[in-house]
This record gives structure tokens, C-alpha cells and sequence, in this order.
């Protein structure tokens, strides 16, 4: 190996940025998640993957940490050390942790991250509380920090959106697949912004106000997260009817057998090949069938498209930013990595 080559470092992978930033924020949760009283807090750590049931420690899979790496870098593309994103990182990783409890619950999904959800190794009730104990945590964390009341509007603001996208969400399931008050993709597209998009845009626009970067690059921070969200949806869709059940952990079809209007099911009922798709959703055991007739209809091509232009409206606010310290860079392979599951 020349000198020159072995000078020249290889810029770091997705996984790695996402490492360096849970080693980066992981001390600051823990210290947080351990001011809970001591029950709340063994179900924050049982929904983190840190103990079972009980609280013997464990290394259960937990999440990616994107939310934490997004305020992390957020904070970077100010210039500033990503230490100072880390009181953001910690309040929207509270948030999250907070919303998929709930989630769980208002669901009906028994298991998270192959293991039992928390309202169901504890009960509703603990997971109920623990769920707003996380929120009530994470509000405090961000009051601490420097700005910390502007930041706490912020993460309420973007709170705000992500209860009127869940709301969207469990009205979607009582409304009729074809007819005038039928769901439609637009509207679908912004629940996904609300529900998903808005914690993620908070995250990064969060970390980077708190690394003291100017307004536009906030909100275009928050903006580009928002478009992410959309994408990472989109193709979650996508692979909750065709991806590969070893990959995703989840049966093929399963948001069929669900009959969950996705997205590529609602631009697939829109087409004239989707007329027969209701009955096949209503009918069990032909879960097979119907994934074929959405594809033929054109949905997945659809979710696929939408999502491609939801990331590269991302990368153009992206471009926008400063390049500092890498940042920049590193959030679009970031955002390369999350969506590039599919297209």
C-alpha cells in the first residue's frame, strides 16, 4: 500500500455514522432514562433493548438511532461539535420511544423488534405510563439545553403533527376502499409527513439550532426530514406486501392480510386494472392474488416513483447546506441508506 493510498480514508458508511452517533448519545439517554422512577424506567430500557423483563441486562435489537443521528448531524452541518445536538438527539429519541408504545397499543401489535411489546410483557396501563413518562422526560431534557425554549416549541410543534397524522392513520382503517370517501394517495401523503415525517424533520432542524445554524438552514433541515419521512413510508409500503420475510422480520403480504391502505393499494384502487382489488382484499386467503393485481395496477411502481421524488427533493435541500465538517454529506448517504432499501 502506497503512502498516499493509505492516507486517503474511504468517507465513513451509513451504519458507521449511525454508530458513531448512538456511542455519541447513548451515555446522555441512559443518564435520563435512569431520573424515572425505577419500574417507568426498566420499561424504557425493556422498549430500548437495554433489559428484559425484570431488568436483567440485555442486547436486544433495538432501533437504527436515526433520529438521534439526524439531530447529531444536524448540529455538524452548523459547524458545531455534534455534542451539542445531543440534548435534541436525547428528547426526540424520548419522543419516538414514547410514540411506538403508544402505537403498540392503539395497533393491537403484540410483538416489537422480535420481542413482546412493551403493553404486552407489562401490561397496558405500565405502557400507557411509561409512554407518557418518556414524553414528559423529553420535554424536560430540552428545557435544560441551551435555547431550550425555543427547541421545546419546536418538538411540540412537530408533536402536534405527529398526533394529527396517527389520528389520519386510525380514521384511514374505518373509511371504504372505493367511493367518494375513499383515502386517497394525497391524502395518505400527508399523514406520512405528519406521522413519520415531522420527528424526523424536528430531529435534524432541532440539533442543528442547537449548534447554532441560521434559520434557512433549520428549516431546511426541517423540510428535507419531512420529505424523508415520506420516503421511508413509501418504501416501508412497498416491502410490507413484497419484501422478503427473512429481511423485514414480517410475513410477506402481511399489510394485505391487514387490509392496511398503503400507499401502493390506494394508487393501485385509483387506476381502472384496480376495480377488482376490494374484493380480493375482503376475501381471505387470496393475499397472493391481490399483491399481483396491485403490481399490475401500477402500485407499486407507483410508491416506487413517489418515493424517488420525495428523497431527491430531500437532497436538493440538502444542497443547500453548508458543507461542514462532512455533515452534509454524510445526511444524504444517510438518506441514501434509509430509502434505498427498494429503489
Amino acid at each position: 500500500m502506497t503512502a498516499l493510498s493509505s492516507a486517503v480514508q474511504a468517507p465513513p458508511s451509513a451504519p458507521d455514522v449511525l454508530d458513531r452517533c448512538r456511542q455519541l448519545v447513548r451515555p446522555a439517554l441512559a443518564e435520563a432514562v435512569g431520573r424515572l422512577h425505577p419500574w417507568v424506567a426498566e420499561m424504557a430500557a425493556y422498549s430500548f433493548g437495554w433489559c428484559e423483563v425484570g431488568g436483567a441486562p440485555a442486547a436486544a435489537p433495538g432501533g437504527k438511532g436515526v433520529r438521534q443521528a439526524l439531530a447529531v448531524l444536524g448540529a455538524e452541518t452548523a459547524g458545531a461539535d455534534g455534542r451539542a445536538g445531543v440534548p435534541a438527539a436525547v428528547a426526540v429519541e424520548l419522543v419516538h420511544a414514547f410514540s411506538l408504545l403508544h402505537d403498540d397499543i392503539m395497533d393491537g401489535d403484540a410483538t416489537r423488534r422480535r420481542r413482546p411489546a412493551v403493553w404486552k410483557a407489562y401490561g397496558t396501563g405500565p405502557a400507557v405510563l411509561a409512554g407518557d413518562a418518556l414524553f414528559a422526560l423529553a420535554v424536560e431534557t430540552l428545557a435544560a439545553a441551551p435555547g431550550g425554549t425555543g427547541a421545546v416549541r419546536m418538538l411540540s410543534a412537530a408533536l402536534a403533527d405527529l398526533v394529527r397524522g396517527q389520528a389520519d392513520d386510525l380514521l384511514f382503517a374505518t373509511r371504504p376502499f372505493s367511493g367518494p370517501q375513499r383515502v386517497t394517495p394525497e391524502e395518505y401523503r400527508a399523514m406520512a409527513e405528519h406521522k413519520t415525517g415531522a420527528l424526523l424533520g424536528c430531529a435534524a432542524a432541532l440539533g442543528a439550532r442547537l449548534g447554532g445554524a441560521p434559520e434557512p438552514a433549520v428549516a431546511a433541515l426541517d423540510r428535507a426530514g419531512r420529505h424523508l419521512g415520506i420516503a421511508f413510508q413509501l418504501v416501508d409500503d412497498v416491502l410490507g406486501i413484497w419484501g422478503d420475510p427473512a429481511v423485514t422480520g414480517k410475513p410477506a403480504g402481511g399489510d394485505l392480510r391487514e387490509r392496511k391502505k398503503t400507499f401502493p393499494v390506494l394508487a393501485a384502487l385509483g387506476s381502472p386494472a384496480g376495480r377488482h382489488l376490494p374484493a380480493l382484499l375482503d376475501s381471505p386467503g387470496r393475499t397472493a392474488e391481490a399483491a399481483a393485481l396491485v403490481e399490475e395496477a401500477g402500485g407499486r411502481t407507483a410508491a416506487l416513483a413517489e418515493a424517488r421524488a420525495q428523497t431527491a427533493a430531500a437532497r436538493e435541500l440538502l444542497a443547500q447546506l453548508p458543507p461542514a465538517a462532512g455533515a452534509a454529506d454524510e445526511l444524504r448517504r444517510l438518506l441514501d441508506f434509509l430509502v434505498g432499501r427498494e429503489l
